[in-house]
């Protein structure tokens, strides 16, 4: 009787543990600029094209966690570039959306008019010409 009601807590526990792992986990976002709802997948393209189009990689614009890590901080702001990316990101959106004929009901964030890599071509800082 004692291993019955031992083998019934073990089977208690691991269930609550599965249920645990079941639930869907949300990151934690800071998005400012790109849409709320946007899915993980698009929000991952978006950043990768972001490293191709400027030749960087994620830490380029995000901090590494406090604990000292090699995993990036993608919610903290504390790097200024961050927020110089966002306004990038509102200028392409803006040319797109302005002076661009576009599908209305398509995103703005979503053209691919102009981008990054119009003027960046693989290069943190764009080259004068």
């Amino acid at each position: 009787m004692k291993h019955y009601r031992i083998l019934i807590v073990i089977a208690g526990i691991g269930a609550f543990v599965a249920m645990g792992m079941g639930l869907p986990y949300h990151k934690e976002r800071n998005l400012k600029v790109l849409p709320k709802d946007i899915s993980d997948a698009k929000l991952d393209s978006i950043m990768d094209s972001y490293t191709v189009a400027l030749g960087v990689k994620c830490n380029f614009c995000h901090v590494p966690v406090k604990q000292g890590s090699d995993s990036l901080d993608f919610v903290s702001d504390s790097d200024p570039m961050k927020e110089n990316a966002r306004g990038m990101m509102k200028m392409v959106i803006d040319v797109n959306k302005n002076y661009f004929y576009f599908d209305k009901n398509t995103r703005p964030e979503y053209l691919n008019v102009i981008n990054c890599n119009t003027c960046h071509r693989g290069e943190p800082i764009p080259k004068e010409k």
